[in-house]
C-alpha cells in the first residue's frame, strides 16, 4: 500500500466539521464542567479552530470575555461565522499569541497541543499571556485507546499496510496521556496540576456515516485514506466495515474519549 506522508495540518473548517467537529462539541461542555470556573473571567481559547470550545465557553461559563486565536484563515473564518461577534477570533499560534502579558484569567486549548510543534513554547507562552492565580488547560483525543473512531481506522490500516505504522496517531502522539500531560504541566511551572477522562458515545446512524468524513482528505487519518488507490482504500473500507459493531439497525456506537489537564499559573514566567 501506499508510503505516502500525510500532513497534520487542518485548513478547511467544513471536512473538519463533518469528520471531528460534531463530538468535539460534545467534549467541550465535559471539559468546562470539569474545570468548573467561575463566572465573569478573561477566557482564551488557543488553536480555537471552528469555534467549538470558545461558543461552549460563551454559553456556559458567563465569561467577562473570550478571544480565540488560531493560525487557519479558513478555520478563522468559520469560527467568526459560528460566534456571530461574541468573540474576538485572532490570527496567532500557540506560541505566538496576539496578547499582553497577564490579559487573560483562563487559557484553554482544544484537541489541539499534540499538533503543536514545541509544546513547552506553546505552555510557556500561553502561561505569559495568563494572570498571577489563572488556570491553564487543554484536552487532547486519547488515540491510543479510548478515541475509537480514530484508533478503529489506524487499526484496519495498519492490519492491511504495516508502513501505515508510521502514521498511526496512538504512538506518533505520546502526549496525549495523562501522565505525559501532566509531566507537561508540571515542567512548565504549573501549579495543582491534575487530569481527568472526557467521555462521549458517538453514535453513527450506519457504517456510510462513519466512513464518508475520512474522505475529507483534512487531516492525518483522512489525508492517509485519501492517499490510497481506489482499489486499496476500497479494501480499507472493506476491513474497517466488517470489523465495527453494528448494532441491528445498522448503526455503530463508538467511544470518543479525550484526557483533560489543568494547572494553576503561580507568578511570572
Amino acid at each position: 500500500m501506499s508510503k505516502t506522508q500525510v500532513s497534520d495540518t487542518w485548513e478547511r473548517g467544513s471536512p473538519y466539521e463533518q469528520y471531528i467537529g460534531r463530538w468535539s462539541r460534545q467534549v467541550a461542555p465535559l471539559f468546562l464542567s470539569w474545570l468548573d470556573q467561575p463566572p465573569g473571567l478573561r477566557w482564551l481559547d488557543v488553536g480555537c479552530g471552528t469555534g467549538a470550545l470558545s461558543a461552549a465557553i460563551l454559553d456556559r461559563c458567563a465569561p467577562r470575555s473570550v478571544a480565540g486565536v488560531e493560525p487557519s484563515d479558513g478555520f478563522r473564518q468559520l469560527a467568526e461565522q459560528h460566534l456571530a461577534g461574541r468573540a474576538r477570533v485572532l490570527a496567532g499560534h500557540a506560541a505566538a499569541i496576539p496578547l499582553a502579558a497577564g490579559t487573560c484569567d483562563v487559557v484553554a486549548s482544544g484537541l489541539v497541543l499534540n499538533f503543536v510543534p514545541d509544546v513547552s513554547a506553546a505552555l510557556a507562552e500561553m502561561r505569559r499571556v495568563t494572570a498571577p492565580g489563572g488556570t491553564i488547560a487543554a484536552y487532547v483525543w486519547d488515540y491510543a485507546g479510548g478515541m475509537e473512531i480514530i484508533k478503529s481506522f489506524w487499526d484496519a490500516a495498519v492490519a492491511l499496510d504495516p508502513a501505515a505504522a508510521a502514521l498511526h496517531e496512538g504512538p506518533r502522539f505520546p502526549l496525549c496521556h495523562p501522565a505525559a500531560l501532566q509531566a507537561a504541566f508540571a515542567a512548565a511551572g504549573l501549579e495543582q496540576v491534575k487530569t481527568a477522562p472526557l467521555d462521549v458515545s458517538a453514535k453513527f446512524a450506519g457504517f456510510d456515516d462513519y466512513w464518508q468524513p475520512f474522505l475529507g482528505g483534512q487531516g492525518p487519518a483522512p489525508a492517509y485514506a485519501m492517499s490510497l488507490g481506489e482499489e486499496q482504500r476500497a479494501a480499507l473500507r472493506a476491513r474497517l466495515q466488517s470489523a465495527l459493531p453494528a448494532a441491528a439497525d445498522g448503526s455503530i456506537a463508538l467511544r470518543a474519549r479525550a484526557w483533560a489537564v489543568c494547572g494553576i499559573a503561580r507568578g511570572t514566567v
